[in-house]
């Protein structure tokens, strides 16, 4: 029998007794843990460390994300560095992990050290102050993580912890939660297929009607009434199309994450010549026209990225941009 997979992420060395304890857990559950030390994920030897773990976040159903005093290590698509200083910018393994779940959205659950939090809450009124030393983290990043989390607008849990044990009584009530939403959704889907079966009645019964009215404009005025027809199928299809636009998961994350709207959306897609000119389009409309190159770097090195951007242009019966 299949079991759900857990994908526990997390800096390493100074969380490393509470991955045990929840690797430990999640077996207990009779659930498949997925932690890097563990030696469950599949490592491809053409490509970074790091993108073989966010490959096999996209496999799991669940990803717990613990967040310690330390941010961890630079992903392999940020350059090298030698050393970093509390205020240097750069993204972690950790934290592109979660954004790899967070892209997929799979159900996430968030876990932050009660003292990692408490100094959260202390920079949030200290932005602009860097004379500050913070006694529980090691990284400015780690704020900038948390605000990350805090700005979605759902699939966001949190729980602050300072025992293992609480981790396991919340995560036990929330994934009780989970199994239970799932029942109450069996017993809907029984009421959404008797209705799938009326709108398959009525859509025939639209298309018998469509017909009629083809017939009758036609015959009632001959060339307009044909162009009238024609013009109506166009905008129909057009209709249809901008609705699977609109329903598109990475639509819908570039308009939360833009604040722009659905037809500025699609102008960006439309106007891209390739992967470097949305890039840089993008970044000039988040105000950060240095991130352009970091953004197409990121993608030349994450093919499930480039198959996501060219989904939505397949969509929208766009030539696919060429693979990086």
């Amino acid at each position: 029998m299949a079991k759900p997979r857990v994908f526990v992420s997390s800096t390493f060395y100074d969380l490393k007794h509470i991955r045990s304890s929840i690797e430990n857990f999640i077996d207990t559950l009779g659930y498949e843990s997925i932690l890097s030390e563990k030696g469950a994920i599949a490592y491809n030897p053409d490509i970074p460390l790091d993108e073989s773990c966010y490959r096999e976040v996209h496999s799991c159903d669940i990803f717990v994300l613990i967040i310690g005093g330390r941010y961890g290590s630079p992903a392999s698509s940020e350059a090298k560095m030698d050393s970093t200083s509390f205020y240097d910018r750069y993204e972690s393994i950790t934290k592109l992990e979660y954004e790899n779940a967070n892209s997929r959205d799979i159900p996430t659950y968030i876990l932050i050290e009660k003292s990692v939090y408490a100094e959260y809450e202390t920079f949030k009124r200290n932005r602009d102050n860097k004379t500050i030393n913070y006694a529980n983290v090691d990284s400015v990043n780690i704020f900038a993580f948390i605000d990350k989390i805090l700005s979605q607008t759902r699939n966001n849990p949190i729980y602050q912890f300072e025992k293992h044990v609480e981790i396991e009584s919340w995560l036990k009530l929330q994934w009780a939660g989970l199994f239970k939403d799932l029942i109450q959704n069996r017993k809907t889907q029984a009421e959404i297929n008797e209705l799938s079966k009326e709108v398959k009645e009525l859509a025939n019964i639209n298309t018998t009607l469509k017909r009629y009215l083809e017939e009758i404009v036609s015959n009632a005025d001959g060339k307009k009434g044909f162009e009238l027809i024609e013009k109506e199928e166009e905008r129909l299809a057009k209709a249809r199309m901008m609705n699977k636009f609109k329903a598109d998961r990475n639509v819908s994350r570039i308009m939360e994450e833009s604040d722009l709207n659905v037809d500025e959306v699609f102008e960006l897609f439309s106007n891209a010549k390739n992967f470097a000119d949305l890039a840089v389009n993008y970044a000039a409309i988040l105000g950060e026209k240095d991130k352009g190159k970091r953004l197409l770097q990121y993608w030349t090195e994450t093919t499930t990225i480039q198959d996501e951007i060219n989904d939505v242009r397949k969509i929208l019966n766009l030539p696919l941009f060429k693979t990086l």
